[in-house]
């Protein structure tokens, strides 16, 4: 995929044994990602929140999202998979919920949850065919992480979001420093394009003792 992150060692996040997994962390272009994600789908949620995984990112990143943006905006979920993200803001009273993600097998999981208002395919290491100023909020959860996209993403969602909007993101913690995403956060800032709120280390794959930093910045008025 076009800006991929600087690799890290994928061997050294905690995977639980989980083979898809391992496979997801050692991804080598879009192609690649779509494959293993059409072949994923219809399973993904129950390995991925089972007992060895506790796979708590969404449901953090959608507590984030209500506690710093409220959810009666236009939001995008940005590599939405298969819809853990949209559901628990739903739950949360979101009503106005877009989704993007590479995979039509995960959005086709994604639309039969009923959370979102539209969804559509789309490779997030490229620009988006939306315009600028068109969400509230984006939120982006287990999607900049090893062998997906790279620190670049966040620009693009700079632009997709409204001044004063928020951008809510996971990033892998292994990958924070290494891979070129606080760099990036940091030049984001210093261009005065946005406000660092929080990059606070978060519980992500909670069961498997692997974190992320839950990444919240204000996009400039």
């Amino acid at each position: 995929m076009a800006d991929t992150p600087t690799p890290g060692d994928p061997h050294a996040t905690n995977t639980a044994g989980n083979p898809l997994l391992e496979r997801a962390y050692a991804l080598a272009d879009a192609d690649e990602a779509r494959a293993l994600y059409d072949e994923w789908a219809e399973r993904y949620d129950a390995d991925l929140t089972d007992a060895s995984q506790g796979y708590v990112g969404p449901e953090v990143a959608a507590g984030t999202v209500e506690r710093v943006a409220g959810v009666d905006g236009e939001i995008l979920d940005a590599g939405c998979g298969t819809g853990l993200v949209g559901v628990a803001l739903a739950a949360r009273g979101a009503r106005t919920i877009d989704g993007v993600d590479l995979s039509p097998g995960m959005l086709e999981q994604a639309k039969a949850t009923g959370a979102y208002r539209r969804l559509a395919p789309a490779d997030l290491s490229r620009a988006l065919p939306v315009a600028a100023d068109s969400y509230d909020v984006v939120v982006c959860v287990g999607t900049l992480t090893h062998g997906h996209v790279g620190p670049g993403a966040f620009g693009e969602f700079v632009r997709l979001t409204r001044p004063g909007g928020a951008i809510v993101a996971t990033v892998l913690d292994d990958i924070w420093d290494s891979g070129g995403y606080r760099a990036e956060v940091d030049r984001l800032a210093q261009m005065a394009m946005v406000e660092i709120v929080s990059t606070d280390v978060v519980d992500y794959r909670k069961a498997a003792d692997v974190s992320a930093r839950m990444v919240v910045l204000r996009v400039a008025q």
